[in-house]
């Protein structure tokens, strides 16, 4: 994992297909760091999201692709994976000669490359707390990404976060189950856990407080310590007590095992995306 001093990048002009909320999430974090608006250009084909744009960056992005996009050098793919094959028709005569990011989740490098006409292609899988500068972004380039390619790559996606590099495409739809869908597996975990002290006399908002700061602490704690998760988890149950009850529990329940396939269905509708919307 690694995480790009963005501040040290000097940026070229940058295209975003699509400007929804993961293009909003990387805009956002390139413009903190210094980067400015007359140096990034939009297609958007929705008025709502062109002019919350306008809005929060003061870009003005354009309703559909147009020579616009021919100074930009790297060309970011925000768009949905139904979209995408139709997105890319208009914009492939002017973009043949930049490097290409695709954050579609389950299109492959080949697809884009079919689509755009580059072989120059970098595949990301990120998740929403990019929104927040916490994300967590999966990486994969084509080999005709070169190392300036990639440094480039990196500083932008690092505005939003952490990232690592995996060498073989296949394994982003590992990254999709694992990090990409995973907040939502937080989320779910949150629902619970509030619920659980609601129905045991706490208020909601004390609840949900608690479950939040606990899963918050419990990542920085993790993220700090040279120790395994199981090794952490077994210094705060001891045989007896209370942790160990709930732990108990779970476990006799098959949560771990449970919560693995269902990390495992999500990492196979990764698959069918791409043999879905990648034709």
């Amino acid at each position: 994992m690694s995480q790009t001093n963005t501040s040290q990048t000097a940026f070229p002009p940058i295209a975003f297909i699509g400007g929804g909320n993961m293009a909003s999430a990387i805009i956002g974090g390139l413009i903190r760091q210094g980067v400015p608006a007359s140096n990034i250009t939009v297609v958007e084909p929705f008025e709502a999201s062109r002019q919350a744009l306008k809005t929060q960056f003061g870009i003005d992005a354009l309703p559909k692709a147009s020579d616009a996009l021919q100074s930009a050098q790297l060309v970011v793919w925000a768009v949905k994976p139904q979209s995408f094959k139709e997105a890319a028709e208009p914009v492939a005569a002017f973009t043949r000669d930049a490097l290409h990011l695709s954050v579609a989740a389950g299109i492959t490098t080949d697809s884009v490359a079919g689509w755009t006409g580059t072989q120059r292609i970098v595949r990301a899988m990120p998740n929403t707390p990019a929104l927040v500068g916490k994300g967590m972004t999966g990486l994969f380039a084509r080999p005709e990404v070169d190392a300036a390619g990639k440094a480039l790559v990196e500083a932008v996606i690092g505005s939003t976060g952490e990232l690592t590099w995996v060498d073989k495409e296949e394994h982003l739809d590992a990254v999709t189950a694992l990090s990409g869908s995973g907040p939502a597996y937080v989320f779910l975990f949150l629902e619970a856990m509030t619920q659980a002290g609601v129905d045991m006399g706490l208020s909601a908002e004390q609840s949900y407080k608690l479950a939040v700061a606990t899963f918050a602490g419990g990542s920085e704690l993790a993220a700090r310590s040279s120790e395994s998760a199981e090794v952490l988890r077994q210094r705060v149950t001891s045989k007896g007590g209370t942790t160990y009850a709930a732990i108990t529990h779970m476990q006799e329940n098959q949560l771990p095992e449970i919560f693995i396939a269902a990390m495992r269905k999500a990492e196979q509708r990764a698959q069918e995306l791409a043999a879905e919307f990648g034709r």
